[in-house]
């Protein structure tokens, strides 16, 4: 776990977080610890695939864009390496 040092925090805000903490029935540091946290990490993360489909969606790609590469491919087999 790393440390963070807050430095210069004026006594107003560190009066509303100590207020805050206590209506969370947390210490002050545990309420900051949870502020940071929601402030950079969403919720909920969008799996890649389903990011990926929606951007396929937003250019108007369909499933039928897809099939063309499979119809192209080169499916003779690759010959092995030599090292002769």
């Amino acid at each position: 776990m790393r440390t963070l040092t807050v430095r210069n925090l004026s006594d107003d805000v560190h009066r509303a977080l100590r207020e805050r903490a206590v209506r969370h029935g947390r210490t002050v540091e545990a309420e900051v610890r949870e502020i940071l946290s929601a402030a950079v990490k969403p919720e909920r993360r969008e799996p890649m695939g389903e990011a990926l489909a929606a951007i396929g969606r937003g250019i108007g790609l369909t499933h039928e864009d897809f099939s063309i590469p499979e119809g192209v491919r080169d499916k003779t087999p690759a010959k092995p390496l030599s090292f002769d």
